[in-house]
């Protein structure tokens, strides 16, 4: 990520966003950028409740509270980009699916958080469930052995027909998408991963040479899953080099409508994805 100039952030920090109705905004920041800034950190730590502080201190070793404290200063300051509400009197609660929801919002904002290795993300939205999930890829796990175990026969038949050098790729391309799901409906795996299979059809285009995006996904389920493929719009996202220098990281959106009587098939929606780098309280480039 680059750095922000002092004139930048104080430009920056007052900018406000709106979020339109097919807008998926997608937000980034690197935890390792903000180690040794005891001073910001300390203030990060004034915008946590106590509860949030008490699970952020139970992690045993310095970089997983260190990434703990980023990502929940990272969420409370970019919900205040969209309503007139400080950064530490935002009020989450588990929803009817174990879900963080936020309370009393004076918009229908959607998030989800996910985090890898030096990358934290959040998607934002409003009205519909959404999911997202990034990966580092150079990660050492047997990868092909999960793949095995936990995808669903159609995407390990497809998988494995691969040539040996593209599986790996492949296998975060399901797994990412497949976590994205899950966070959509908010229930983890108690919707075992079988049970729903991705198709992804390796047309992409580009954003501003930074990324490069996939989106003719299709969802399909078992026989027994009882879901719609046509309320659900899934995206591919790959740093290209120009953002990740060792472009190591995956990322995956799912979007669930509630509306599916409203806006009939999904998959006519012309959504948009906006993308956001941010240091928390240290205001937000658009990329």
């Amino acid at each position: 990520m680059t750095s922000f100039s002092q004139t930048e952030l104080s430009t920056r920090s007052k900018k406000r966003l709106t979020l339109a109705n097919n807008e998926i905004h997608l937000w980034m920041t690197k935890p390792e950028e903000l180690l040794g800034n005891d001073e910001l950190l300390a203030t990060y730590s004034t915008l946590l409740t106590s509860k949030e502080t008490a699970k952020q201190q139970r992690y045993m070793f310095a970089k997983d509270r260190h990434d703990a404290l980023i990502t929940r200063a990272f969420i409370r300051d970019l919900l205040s980009y969209y309503a007139d509400v400080a950064p530490q009197d935002w009020q989450f609660e588990k929803g009817e699916k174990d879900k963080p929801e936020i309370v009393n919002c004076p918009l229908p904002l959607r998030f989800n958080i996910s985090h890898t290795k030096n990358l934290i993300i959040c998607v934002v939205t409003l009205e519909d469930d959404i999911g997202c999930d990034v990966e580092n890829t150079g990660r050492s796990n047997d990868v092909l052995a999960i793949a095995e175990r936990y995808f669903s026969p159609k995407e390990s038949q497809e998988l494995f027909a691969l040539p040996l050098a593209q599986q790996r790729n492949r296998f975060f391309d399901y797994w990412t998408l497949k976590e994205s799901y899950i966070k959509a409906w908010g229930l983890g795996l108690a919707i075992p991963l079988k049970d729903f299979s991705f198709s992804i059809t390796d047309t992409e285009h580009n954003h501003k040479d930074l990324f490069t995006i996939k989106q003719n996904i299709s969802l399909s389920f078992a026989e027994h899953r009882v879901d719609e493929p046509k309320i659900w719009r899934s995206w591919l996202v790959y740093p290209t080099a120009a953002m990740d220098e060792k472009q190591e990281h995956r990322i995956a959106i799912s979007l669930r409508t509630k509306k599916s009587t409203e806006k009939g098939d999904n998959q006519k929606a012309d959504y948009q994805l906006r993308f956001f780098n941010t240091l928390p309280l240290l205001g937000y480039r658009e990329i």
